[in-house]
């Protein structure tokens, strides 16, 4: 049986915003205990290489039992549980420190795709269950979000029974523009802990998808 926390990553603002949610909801759980195991949040920077640097000295120094990445997607309505990360930097904006690669490979060498390990389906569906808007989706992007994804199912591959995967949430409705979909925080976070509680109690996936897939 897998012991250690669970790592809850999200970043920082990026883009021009002053929040980025997917922070706010990490921080609001930091130190919860979750089906025995206790919240570790931890704040990425928005940066190409920088972000999987601090989310691999985290994994060596926390040695955590499950990871659930965060970050913020900009017109979507629900939490999307990620199926795939691929091994592609191609940024349509400039990072924090004002990078943009484009068609970059983010690990030279490395295979092209690495899926969640996460019960990504069961997650969705004990979220729709509670009233929660909750989607399986099929692309986590090029910007940093997948960059980030991609390293850590990546660094997992040799972490031999620790799962891991990535979650978009959407803008909080002081973010959102006119006609953009929103979510507010308090839903965020209880969905949040309602992922973790599902990915942590689920030894096995669902065998068919839950709801609307992106």
């Amino acid at each position: 049986m897998q012991t250690g926390p669970v790592l809850l990553t999200g970043f920082e603002p990026f883009g021009g915003d002053t929040v980025n949610p997917s922070w706010l909801i990490a921080e609001a759980l930091q130190g919860e205990v979750i089906a025995g195991a206790r919240v570790q949040a931890l704040c990425l920077p928005c940066v190409f290489g920088s972000a999987n640097r601090v989310l691999l000295e985290a994994l060596a120094q926390q040695r955590p039992r499950l990871v659930l990445a965060l970050g913020l997607a900009a017109g979507r309505a629900e939490l999307s549980l990620e199926r795939v990360a691929i091994n592609v930097d191609d940024a349509r904006i400039a990072d924090n420190a004002g990078a943009r690669p484009i068609d970059l490979p983010v690990v030279p060498g490395a295979p092209a795709a690495h899926f969640s390990t996460l019960p990504i389906k069961a997650m969705v569906a004990a979220l729709q269950q509670a009233g929660v808007p909750a989607a399986v989706s099929q692309t986590a992007g090029t910007f940093v979000c997948n960059h980030a994804f991609y390293g850590l199912m990546h660094a997992l591959r040799r972490r031999r029974g620790v799962r891991g995967g990535f979650m978009h949430v959407p803008l909080l409705p002081q973010q959102a523009g006119a006609g953009q979909p929103s979510l507010d925080l308090a839903t965020m976070v209880r969905g949040l802990r309602l992922a973790l509680l599902t990915a942590l109690t689920t030894a096995a996936d669902l065998p068919v998808a839950a709801g609307a897939e992106h």
